[in-house]
């Protein structure tokens, strides 16, 4: 509830150096006390995606952590478990319209998606939508 605020309604201060990263960083403060279990589903899935052959992270400059194939993001998640991928209008619309994705929080018209880590089960779907962008970066690449 307050990401939502401040991205729809503070959007500006991503601008301010840092601003992203220390608010990201409350978030992970926030979740350590009262959310611990989100903490340890988002350790998992960045362990697993990180095992995957030429991947690596980075923090994603609006906070949360990216993963990079080659340079090219797959996707990235932010503390507070919003997993965000870039997919064709096509793809997002499929998976849209299969329930495994929402549009995402923010740029409604393009093709990126946001798909919400909630559960330890959540952490296998997500991991399939990040395996998904990943091979077609791969396919590119090769």
């Amino acid at each position: 509830m307050m990401f939502s605020f401040v991205v729809k309604r503070l959007g500006f201060i991503k601008n301010i150096p840092l601003t992203a990263l220390i608010f990201d960083s409350g978030i992970k403060l926030w979740l350590s006390v009262f959310e611990p279990k989100k903490l340890i589903w988002l350790d998992s899935l960045e362990e697993k995606v990180v095992s995957w052959e030429g991947v690596s992270i980075s923090l994603h400059k609006f906070g949360g952590t990216q993963f990079n194939f080659n340079k090219k993001e797959i996707g990235h998640v932010h503390s507070n478990g919003i997993l965000d991928v870039l997919f064709d209008q096509e793809t997002k619309k499929h998976l849209m319209g299969k329930g495994e994705a929402e549009e995402h929080h923010v740029f409604k018209r393009s093709g990126w998606i946001s798909f919400y880590i909630k559960s330890d089960t959540d952490v296998e779907l997500a991991l399939a939508l990040l395996k998904k962008s990943y091979l077609r970066i791969a396919q590119k690449v090769i």
